[in-house]
């Protein structure tokens, strides 16, 4: 029995952790090891550690959690999450063999797993050429000639956002995404082509890529690209009628709480989703308060009174 388990250790699961054992909370905090930005060589905009590797960050933080008496952290894939008796119950494995715990609480920071364009050689450029997060990797490829490729609804929106970082932006609908007559204009206003023509991979060498190859043979020169992957919260391991929304994504109010007492959810897998690594903390260390309040019985937050 401990106080809370922690399932992931990214930013929000790690800040967490980290504010509930300071806390003098007892917490588990496992995590798969299989982070979705792994590929990803710097990590931007977090404070401190701007420009440091995402799999360097979640080891400094992974050390500072487990500097705590409190603390136990443990690899394991987590396969099953259900409530008895108002407890809650964590399963699962590591390398063949079960690792389980009861615990009053249970944050859910498993973050989501991503769905690309079936391009072959997008995971061979992805990390340095080729990006998802333009907020977090925009600035460095400010000003050059940049694809970006799409086959989700919002794709003019996702494009509007990567042309404020170049003024030679091509998206790439890959066939599949539709653009409106609104949002053709809205793209052409903004200095950005579209091309409609089904893409058949990038192109590039050793020293990254160098363009855009359409099915037709056609190859369009392109130094970097921005992707929108589709992404997948996979839940189906909490044995519980958990709210989510038509995406899959945990619905909780804004410090984490689900629908289900004692279970909470922080970072990518709520809505709306992504969000930037320092972003994702600061929810981790708010979740991590409301989680101590409501062990302590349900001391009232004044931001929580109905004005």
């Amino acid at each position: 029995m401990v106080d809370v388990v922690v399932i992931g250790a990214g930013p929000a699961g790690l800040s967490a952790a980290l504010n509930l054992v300071r806390a003098k909370r007892t917490v588990l905090l496992l995590d798969a090891n299989r982070p979705r930005n792994a590929a990803t060589l710097r990590s931007h905009g977090f404070i401190t550690r701007d420009g440091i590797s995402p799999l360097e960050l979640r080891k400094l933080g992974r050390d500072e959690v487990a500097a705590y008496p409190e603390a136990t952290v443990t690899q394991a894939v987590v396969d099953r999450v259900w409530q008895t008796d108002g407890a809650w119950n964590v399963h699962g494995t590591w390398r063949g063999a079960e690792v389980s715990a009861t615990a009053r609480a249970v944050v859910i920071a498993t973050g989501l797993r991503e769905t690309f364009p079936a391009l072959p050689s997008l995971r061979a450029f992805y990390g340095t050429d080729v990006h998802s997060c333009v907020e977090c990797d925009g600035y460095d490829k400010a000003g050059a000639p940049l694809a970006f490729i799409g086959e989700t609804d919002d794709v003019v929106d996702r494009a509007l956002l990567v042309g404020s970082w170049t003024d030679d932006l091509i998206v790439f609908t890959n066939g599949v995404a539709r653009v409106s007559d609104a949002g053709r204009a809205r793209l052409a206003a903004a200095g950005i082509r579209v091309d409609e023509r089904p893409v058949a991979d990038l192109e590039g060498d050793r020293s990254g890529m160098t363009g855009v190859r359409l099915a037709d043979g056609d190859v369009v020169p392109r130094t970097g690209a921005f992707v929108r992957p589709e992404w997948h919260a996979d839940l189906d391991w909490v044995d519980a009628d958990l709210d989510r929304d038509a995406l899959g994504f945990v619905r909780v109010d804004r410090l984490g709480r689900s629908n289900l007492p004692g279970l909470y959810a922080v970072g990518d897998v709520t809505p709306p989703g992504p969000e930037q690594l320092i972003v994702a903390a600061g929810h981790g260390a708010s979740t991590a308060a409301a989680v101590h309040r409501d062990l302590v019985g349900g001391l009232e937050d004044p931001r929580d009174a109905v004005q």
